[in-house]
């Protein structure tokens, strides 16, 4: 086989990844199918806009009471029984709130649909990470991209639903039985065992590799010239710059949400159909981010993507900031979605190979502590916008942009997948020539043995 060629994953792993692509659709269409009922839920309990407002952010707050939960059940129980049981435990949650008489149980059922998606956030995103260091190569951004074809699916569902007359009670039983079940089929076809189990991540997971004595390319690393472990205090600092990423990535996410249409429509005058394009450019730049983003991470890797996705932010919102137009905003919004496609991805991926912690230790905090970034951004913002203009509010983009530029290097460079025979890169080659004449490149039989 020649070097540059990846050995073809096995069907047990073609069959995992599109059994956890199966899963993030699902996740995402769920709590899509809900929230274009919030109004009448909102009409039907009688809520003015305050109470409304509090209501709805129990779902977020459940999951960031119980997230952190997360990483003790994946251990327990392996990450892909967690994602399929909070999926069929949110369609339960999301069924009773559209079923809630009163507003208390409304609260009750929100909360619980958070948790219990908070559960499945962090279990996908495992099995996912798992099969990818199963798989050779980045696919973890492809399935992010699928949850975002998952909201688009479930928003139209229930736009569907809306237009039928359905009643809340049989239009989310229907959803919430048919995304349980695909969750159950796909529980088939993920990968056996549970999480850290050997050998599925001896040979490419740092954390699993230190307990044998194994490196990722598979060399012996015992004995004196074995690395020494990392220090708590710079696994505490690396995983803080990796949240930082990660809440960069969410914060601009919001920023699109929120303020987009209220900026074009309100501060430049743009028509109402005109102002939702801010946030349509947004999610769908970022949408072909994620597409593109295994390609870009494997070519070029972690680090360089994000940083110049940082870049990309910083200059295409401060740009659009300084030179205000209804046009150059809405490409300021796309520019920050592609930018941002990759981060939240990359920061998980990072964390849950972070040594020194516990299977899904990592991957739970930084998919805890970036669910801050959803809670504090819309205040912040609104509180620079009420002191002085929401022009100025909107500065976090760039600053954003600049963060995520500082703090890319905690991120994985280029990395050539485990078992490849050309596992050492041609700079290293040349490096290693140059100190050591006598240097031979090993035969292909010799590196592949």
């Amino acid at each position: 086989m020649p070097s540059h060629v990846l050995p073809r994953p096995t069907p047990e792993v073609l069959r995992a990844r599109r059994a956890v692509g199966v899963l993030f659709l699902t996740n995402g269409a769920l709590i899509a199918n809900l929230v274009p009922r919030y109004p009448e839920i909102k009409a039907g309990l009688e809520l003015g806009n305050a109470t409304y407002g509090l209501t709805v952010a129990a779902l977020p707050a459940g999951a960031i009471a119980a997230g952190l939960a997360a990483a003790s059940l994946v251990r327990r129980f392996g990450s892909a029984r967690v994602a399929v049981a909070g999926t069929i435990l949110t369609a339960t949650g999301i069924l009773l709130a559209g079923l809630a008489p009163a507003l208390p149980l409304l609260v009750v059922a929100l909360f619980a649909a958070g948790a219990t998606d908070a559960f499945t956030d962090v279990a996908q995103n495992a099995h996912g990470l798992r099969v990818q260091r199963r798989y050779g190569r980045s696919i973890i951004n492809g399935f992010h991209a699928l949850w975002s074809v998952g909201a688009v699916l479930g928003g139209a569902m229930a736009a569907a639903a809306i237009a039928l007359d359905l009643p809340l009670g049989v239009h989310l039983g229907l959803t919430g039985v048919l995304f349980s079940v695909v969750a159950l089929v796909a529980l088939r076809w993920c990968l056996p065992g549970r999480d850290g189990d050997l050998p599925d991540a001896a040979a490419t997971d740092p954390r699993t590799a230190s307990a044998t004595g194994a490196s990722a390319g598979g060399v012996v690393a015992d004995g004196p010239d074995a690395p020494p472990p990392p220090s708590r205090g710079r696994t505490t600092a690396v995983l803080a710059a990796l949240v930082l990423v990660a809440v960069a990535g969410t914060l601009v996410e919001d920023a699109g949400s929120t303020w987009a249409a209220v900026y074009l429509s309100g501060s430049l005058g743009a028509p109402a159909t005109l102002a939702a394009a801010g946030f349509v450019a947004l999610v769908g730049a970022q949408f072909v981010g994620r597409l593109v983003g295994d390609r870009l991470v494997d070519r070029f890797g972690q680090r360089a993507v994000a940083r110049t996705g940082g870049a990309l932010v910083a200059v295409g919102t401060g740009l659009a900031l300084a030179f205000p137009s209804v046009p150059g905003t809405i490409a300021g919004f796309a520019a920050a979605g592609f930018g941002v496609a990759t981060l939240v991805p990359a920061a998980m991926q990072q964390a849950d190979e972070l040594p020194g912690l516990r299977a899904g230790t990592g991957l739970t905090l930084v998919s805890w502590l970036m669910r801050l970034g959803f809670l504090l951004s819309p205040p912040v913002v609104g509180l620079v916008a009420d002191a002085t203009s929401l022009r100025a509010g909107l500065l976090v983009l760039p600053v954003t942009g600049v963060v995520v530029v500082l703090l890319a290097g905690v991120l994985a460079p280029r990395r050539v997948p485990a078992g490849r025979p050309d596992a050492v890169g041609h700079d290293d080659l040349a490096r290693e020539r140059h100190d050591n004449p006598d240097h031979r490149t090993p035969e292909p039989e010799e590196a592949t043995a």
